[in-house]
């Protein structure tokens, strides 16, 4: 166990991989509190994962230690993100945190520069907390789903109560500590038909400048619904692992067709008013893939490059599929280099692109979506193969909608770039 006397921690590992391969690069996110949660959202898939331990879910400092040394000697040099999620990671506890930056800078090599990131769900924020993200410059990641009306219908404690004055307090910490943030807003049943709402209520009351929107769906087998639909517990109460399979969702799960309208609805907003002041990720990530820069994983041709390290050490080849069938190795045993270029990764990373269906292949919009998430492709297409996202008649109808806006700000951007 590494403690407070101990000196600098050497990395050892080469600048670059044995054979002269240049490391890939990769994002990681941690979960140094596992699926442990002081909220009881109805529609987190990750609360089930503690089934796949009988510990207590919390990270060790040993733990701590072996997965800096793997995750900075697998990075290249320049900026390395470290992000924190869970889970709620902060019921990890402040000192651990203290640690953990203060490690990162001992391990880091002089060409990285380390920052820091925490996703969270606010409630548990207080002055020390501000004092300690703004002091390391965390960026702090808020999931909240609109005014109190659409995000209390499924953000709740544990005792089924509503959670948005919480996290209000939670965010006004950050504000006064000016620690720089964004808001993480899920999209469902409560307010897929309230995109403009929930757009202006981040933008005019809460102050947000940085939007991710992010779609529910709860896939889930026919059979399984009705425990689906109890929260992911059986009739005894316990939870039930969440696995991606099946091709029902929950009642709670965004309609594909509200899914684009919400979409629109925010992208006229943003166009008429807020370019270059509000920066919403869906429309960034468009932007991007126009230049042909891809930036997040799920509209990129393929993915396998966003893993997910446990509370154990154990990683996964993606958040989504922290599930049997998909763990790669433990990062006090492998490296994490070693783990992205293993058979079975790369193989997951390509059957994004290897597995579309023709109506994907042929789509005039499939250089802004690449089929989507591989974890909502259980639809049939026009021509009957299996493989079609869930929610291509959202996508479709967004990006076409947004296309020629989009490739305008391309044309005046392109000229800048190096």
């Amino acid at each position: 166990m590494a403690g407070a006397d101990r000196g600098p921690v050497v990395v050892t590992a080469p600048a670059v991989d044995p054979g002269g391969r240049r490391r890939l690069p990769f994002s990681v996110l941690a979960k140094p509190a596992g699926a442990s949660c002081n909220l009881d959202c109805t529609y987190c898939f990750f609360l089930s994962k503690e089934r796949l331990y009988d510990d207590d879910q919390l990270m060790s400092e040993a733990g701590l230690e072996a997965y800096l040394v793997n995750l900075l000697a697998s990075q290249p040099d320049g900026d390395v993100e470290i992000a924190w999620q869970g889970g709620e990671p902060t019921m990890r506890g402040l000192p651990f945190f203290e640690r953990a930056v203060a490690l990162a800078e001992q391990l880091r090599r002089p060409g990285q520069r380390v920052r820091h990131s925490l996703q969270t769900n606010g409630t548990l924020l207080d002055d020390a907390w501000g004092a300690f993200l703004t002091q390391h410059r965390f960026l702090v990641g808020l999931s909240m789903d609109g005014p109190a009306h659409l995000h209390d219908a499924y953000r709740v404690n544990k005792a089924g109560r509503a959670t948005h004055a919480q996290v209000l307090r939670g965010l006004a910490v950050l504000k006064r500590w000016g620690v720089d943030f964004n808001i993480l807003c899920t999209v469902h049943a409560a307010n897929q038909a309230h995109g403009l709402e929930v757009y202006r209520y981040f933008r005019d009351e809460l102050g947000a400048r940085h939007l991710q929107f992010i779609p529910i769906v709860e896939r889930v087998p026919a059979s399984l619904l009705d425990m689906a639909e109890a929260g992911w517990k059986d009739d005894a109460g316990e939870r039930v692992l969440y696995r991606q399979a099946g091709s029902s969702v929950t009642s709670r799960s965004v309609d594909p067709g509200a899914w684009g309208e919400f979409l629109v609805a925010v992208f006229d907003e943003w166009v008429a008013r807020d370019v270059g002041s509000v920066f919403v990720q869906h429309f960034d990530v468009m932007l991007g893939n126009a230049l042909g820069q891809y930036s997040l994983c799920v509209h990129a041709p393929e993915c396998g490059s966003a893993l997910a390290v446990e509370h154990n050490g154990d990683v996964y080849s993606c958040d989504h599929y922290v599930e049997p069938g998909y763990k790669l190795g433990n990062v006090g045993e492998t490296s994490l280099q070693t783990m992205l270029r293993s058979p079975a990764q790369r193989a997951f990373g390509a059957a994004k692109r290897t597995s579309l269906p023709r109506q994907c292949v042929e789509c005039p919009v499939r250089w802004a979506c690449h089929g989507g998430c591989p974890k909502d492709r259980f639809g049939v297409s026009v021509d009957g193969e299996p493989g079609l996202n869930h929610l291509c008649a959202g996508y479709d109808a967004f990006f076409s909608h947004a296309e020629p806006e989009i490739r305008r700000m391309a044309e005046v951007v392109r000229p800048t770039l190096p």
